[in-house]
């Protein structure tokens, strides 16, 4: 190719796209040369565009040879462009490329006559086919450094979250055998006391059994001076040894002083871990959220409930994000029950929290007064009275239930005819704060009538169990336990003459278990909490529920604050010890999220065994590390200690 006609060409943007343009050779008197032809764009410029065409006859190729004896009229069709451009154009060059198995020819073309909006359209069109390949890869680079930069800090966050789990079990292990070794110390100081005090009698008794035989005026016999020597060398001994217990009291006493101080630090840094586990789990919960409907997925891990949010649930996680301060999300969940299909007159018991369509259409009251809970104690706090009507609209149903009873006590549901000890406890908080909220009559009448119920058919002063599961059922459930304690409250069990110490002290005794937990890590480590049920009612062996132990953990808190008031420091403290003492056993079984949108957050598992006989009715959920909803916001509650069965800030 001449060297003129390569300079020409650089002023040509080469295009990864063709269009069509129709063309036409005329004399420089206008006169057509050929019918119009049909080329494409090769290259294009702000000046004119380079076709490529194919197999042109001989004499449009001999006449192309005079260029500067011919002009070219065009029509471009440019893409996503309903009206092709008219131009004309001078020939600035000419070349053929191919010979076999077809002619093919490039042709420069120079502008002569074209709309000048037109041809920026060309232009800019022609620029943005050269550059946008270019900055499609770069933004697919982009896109490929950000996903990559953020599945980095995924999972290094996921990373730091278990290592915080990780490293908040150590310290409770560490809390939970410091303060055992402790005990043991004070046990043998006990009983090196208990020796000393002896030693001491004994030492005394012989010093006066010697005093007596040598203040004796007669001559003493041989016999009295042998027995004076005897108890000189007996009197040696015992001070001997009672120098050997002092000192090994002493010791303890060192060696207690140096673990107290330990533990003291250990306490200070199994705060600042649980402080920060606490709201890594809160960040689990509202990961758990769905952004279109409100409902928080209920457990992690376990397939067949991957979509379900059980109302109860909805309750728990609403009261929350209520500690937290987050009403945005309280009110989603509240939205959510605005609108959402009932059934019966009451709210299903879950679900789906994807769409909001009931994932079963079984309706239990329990569940629905838990709502109504939720609500009254946002309406208390808030002062916001949005959703009261919600509320009010259970109470009207739960009192319609209460009406069907002759001894107006609520049953399990509109077609259910058992009567449960924990659905009357709901019922009976429940309507106790509509009461505080409204200070309508009936509300506390209906309270009354609950209470009333409980005392008839649920306490026992005289035969064990002293809490039933139900009316006519025997039946030994530890949430009752806890449930009467934040429900009715200790002073008010005490009127109606059940014990809230007698409570917790069956409780402890029947269904306080020691059971192994298998860490996700692969450790197995030992641990302390409430079962379902009475232990040895089930070959399973100890279940450890998270949630019930999290609910016996807020009664001890409970039963505390009573008798710190009443000034009986003593038993506040030993009630607050044991609920430290279960705040630690559930720190061990708090586990790391093993979902990717759960970053590794904290959260607990429902029980310490999967797919299990709860003995009420239901199995445990499947998987080896299934969070739970309900375990880990019970447990947050317990920390917080706050009582969701009481209008408390």
């Amino acid at each position: 190719m001449p060297k003129r006609y390569k300079e020409e060409r650089r002023r040509y943007i080469r295009l990864d796209s063709v269009f069509p343009i129709e063309f036409k050779f005329r004399d420089l008197e206008s006169k057509e040369i050929s019918r119009w032809l049909q080329g494409f764009t090769n290259n294009i410029s702000k000046g004119g565009v380079c076709l490529t065409v194919n197999n042109l006859s001989k004499e449009l190729e001999e006449a192309l040879k005079k260029k500067d004896e011919i002009k070219i009229s065009l029509n471009i069709h440019v893409p996503l462009s309903k009206k092709a451009v008219s131009a004309s154009g001078r020939i600035a060059w000419f070349e053929r490329t191919k010979e076999y198995p077809i002619n093919q020819y490039l042709i420069g073309i120079d502008y002569t006559k074209i709309d000048e909006r037109e041809n920026k359209r060309i232009f800019y069109y022609a620029q943005t086919k050269k550059i946008l390949p270019n900055l499609i890869l770069s933004l697919i680079l982009i896109l490929i450094l950000g996903l990559g930069m953020n599945s980095f800090y995924n999972l290094k966050l996921r990373r730091q979250n278990l290592k915080l789990v990780e490293e908040l079990v150590e310290i409770l292990q560490k809390s939970s055998l410091t303060k055992e070794e402790i005990q043991k110390i004070k046990e043998e100081k006990e009983d090196l006391e208990q020796r000393l005090a002896q030693e001491k009698f004994q030492i005394e008794s012989l010093e006066e059994k010697l005093k007596e035989l040598v203040q004796r005026e007669e001559v003493l016999r041989k016999e009295d001076l042998q027995r004076i020597e005897g108890l000189k060398e007996e009197l040696a001994k015992v001070s001997k040894d009672k120098e050997s217990l002092e000192e090994r009291l002493a010791l303890l006493s060192k060696k207690e002083d140096t673990i107290t101080q330990g533990l003291s630090q250990i306490k200070k840094e199994r705060k600042r871990l649980e402080e920060e586990t606490i709201r890594k789990m809160y960040e689990w919960i509202k990961r758990r959220q769905n952004p279109r409907t409100g409902l928080v997925l209920s457990f992690e891990g376990d397939t067949e409930l991957e979509d379900i949010a059980f109302s109860y649930d909805q309750a728990l996680a609403s009261l929350v994000f209520l500690i937290f301060g987050d009403l945005e999300r309280t009110k989603k969940i509240f939205n959510f029950y605005s609108k959402a299909k009932k059934a019966k007159g009451g709210f299903c018991n879950a679900y789906y929290a994807s769409t909001g369509e009931p994932a079963e259409y079984v309706v239990h009251t329990g569940p629905n007064l838990w709502l109504g809970i939720a609500i009254l104690k946002y309406t208390f706090i808030t002062k916001d009275r949005t959703y009261l009507k919600v509320a009010l609209g259970i109470a009207d149903w739960a009192i319609f239930l209460q009406s069907q009873d002759p001894e107006r006590g609520l049953k399990g549901g509109p077609d259910i005819e058992w009567f449960s000890t924990e659905h009357n406890l709901d019922a009976y908080a429940f309507f106790k704060m509509l009461y505080e909220v409204t200070k309508e009559d009936r509300y506390l009448l209906a309270c009354q009538d609950v209470l009333s119920w409980l005392d008839k058919h649920v306490y026992d002063r005289q035969i064990s169990p002293p809490v039933k599961r139900g009316r006519g059922d025997s039946t030994i459930a530890t949430d009752t336990y806890a449930w009467s304690i934040a429900a009715i409250g200790p002073e008010k069990l005490k009127q109606i003459g059940m014990s809230p110490d007698e409570i917790i002290e069956f409780a402890e005794e029947n269904c306080l278990v020691t059971t192994y937990f298998k860490r996700p890590t692969g450790e197995v480590i030992s641990v302390r909490g409430f079962d379902f049920a009475k232990r040895r009612h089930f070959p399973r062996g100890g279940v450890i529920s998270c949630e019930w132990t999290a609910q016996m953990v807020l009664s001890y808190k409970i039963i505390s604050d009573y008798y710190k008031e009443l000034g009986e420091i003593l038993k506040a403290d030993e009630y607050l010890e044991r609920a430290e003492d279960f705040l630690i056993e559930l720190g061990k079984l708090i586990i790391s999220s093993p979902s990717p949108t759960g970053q590794g957050q904290g959260c607990l598992p429902y029980a310490t065994q999967d797919f299990v006989d709860t003995g009420h009715g239901w199995y445990t959920p499947k998987g080896s590390r299934t969070g739970a909803l309900s375990s880990t916001a019970y447990t947050i509650l317990a920390y917080r200690g706050h009582n969701p069965l009481g209008l408390e800030r």
